[in-house]
């Protein structure tokens, strides 16, 4: 649980059972003078502030989230997968922070006693025009130094995953599950525990230079920026690090900097196997990924719970945080259907997103595609399950970024403000690596 701490009374916050072993203090302290403030309380951000912390322990740091939860969103509606790094580009970040980043997650969870599984992947090529891209997915991986990859034949599937039927597999036994949350939330009880402070329920609505020192204040300018919340609620500091995921740019744009790339949110439906059909499935089974929609493609993903997912689909969602399928916010919506960015990809690709949406109304159609892997699975062994969405940057071309993305501004505010405008999947197995990587750009932009 976490316990919480206000000016008036104490109150009690429950979490998901999963995360429940995770307890640390919320101060709702939304006043006060920082060296740094860390805006987001996802896995990236409690990361990153985790690190900065460690490796400055005489700065004053705080963390400020506007839910009333830690790892609420993108973090805490993930799939749980450690990821290997097999896809990524060689030498992007994505495929070093993977890399990197996978490692130091298994070594942190052994070292905190979280709970993981490597339960390993197989990535099936069903159709022998698939095999080409199955074997040059295998050279990637090893560019990129991947642990342990091999290239199975049908026989070495069936002796992986009896009920999978494939004619050529990767196999990459490195690949694990995770309970995400509650790594994040681990890295919050870390943060507190080094003495930094954490607000939630505090939502940025405006990053501004302050014009004169508060009142009775004998330090002057020392802490020339304010962060406002939506309450009224103001925190003065020195420097600001933006890790606002779905709202991301929008944090950029309230502090002056380039409001692209844009970020369009694309909800994704899980389906769930039946408990007494979970034999189906031992560890994770993807496809061959389309190298024009590397997030597309329905997977099997058993979790810690010992449930097992499949899917997702990827359909536009009506909210940035909008896990149902009727959730609405104008705003959201308006902002996503008016980028020209979204209406070129919807142009160039409107074939697939309407299969997308068929697939996300018609279980039937999503099983379909999964009997591909598992002939066995019916209609009947699966329900709906949760749903989780994606923040996806675009340019104004219509073209997916798909690597992280860092950057601040000019002028006054934007000259003391680091913005994380993009980290998408694998972030979360990243996450330390990923800190890491922010913390230098920290200290050397900040000259902490």
């Amino acid at each position: 649980m976490i316990r919480t701490l206000s000016n008036v009374s104490a109150r009690t916050v429950l979490l998901g059972r999963q995360a429940k072993s995770v307890e640390f203090v919320v101060r709702h302290q939304h006043s006060g003078s920082y060296d740094v403030a860390v805006v987001g309380g996802g896995i990236v951000g409690l990361a990153s502030a985790r690190e900065l912390i460690l490796r400055h322990p005489t700065l004053n740091f705080a963390l400020l989230e506007k839910e009333k939860e830690l790892s609420m969103h993108q973090s805490g509606h993930n799939s749980g997968v450690i990821h290997s790094g097999i896809y990524y580009t060689p030498g992007s970040l994505k495929a070093r922070l993977c890399v990197s980043g996978a490692t130091m997650a298994y070594e942190y969870c052994q070292k905190k006693n979280i709970p993981y599984k490597r339960c390993g992947k197989l990535i099936v090529a069903t159709d022998r025009e698939e095999i080409p891209r199955l074997k040059a997915l295998y050279e990637r991986g090893k560019k990129n130094n991947v642990r342990d990859l091999t290239i199975v034949d049908a026989k070495g599937i069936r002796e992986r995953e009896p009920f999978c039927r494939g004619l050529m597999a990767l196999d990459s036994p490195y690949t694990g599950i995770v309970d995400w949350r509650r790594v994040g939330l681990r890295y919050g009880k870390d943060f507190e525990e080094a003495g930094g402070t954490v607000a939630t329920e505090f939502e940025a609505t405006d990053i501004t230079v302050v014009k004169e020192s508060p009142a009775k204040s004998s330090e002057g300018l020392k802490y020339p920026i304010a962060i406002r919340s939506s309450k009224g609620d103001e925190v003065r500091c020195r420097y600001v690090l933006t890790c606002g995921g779905l709202y991301s740019d929008r944090l950029s744009q309230i502090s002056g900097c380039s409001p692209e790339p844009r970020i369009v949110p694309f909800r994704g439906d899980y389906l769930v196997l039946k408990p007494e059909k979970r034999y189906l499935v031992k560890g994770n089974i993807y496809p061959v990924p389309d190298p024009r929609f590397p997030f597309l493609g329905v997977h099997f993903t058993p979790r810690m719970d010992g449930s097992v997912w499949l899917g997702p689909n990827a359909v536009l969602a009506f909210k940035r945080e909008g896990y149902q399928l009727y959730d609405l916010n104008i705003r959201d919506l308006t902002d996503a259907l008016s980028f020209r960015g979204l209406q070129k990809l919807v142009m160039k690709n409107i074939t697939y997103g309407l299969g997308e949406m068929y697939r996300g109304v018609f279980i039937g159609a999503q099983v379909k595609i999964l009997q591909k892997f598992i002939p066995e699975l019916s209609f009947s062994d699966v329900v709906r399950g949760p749903s989780g969405v994606r923040a996806q940057a675009l340019d104004r071309d219509g073209n997916l970024v798909d690597d992280f993305v860092f950057d601040g501004g000019t002028g006054e505010v934007g000259s003391r403000v680091l913005h994380v405008r993009n980290a998408p999947s694998p972030a979360a197995t990243s996450s330390l690596a990923i800190a890491e990587m922010v913390a230098d750009e920290v200290e050397h932009r900040f000259s902490l």
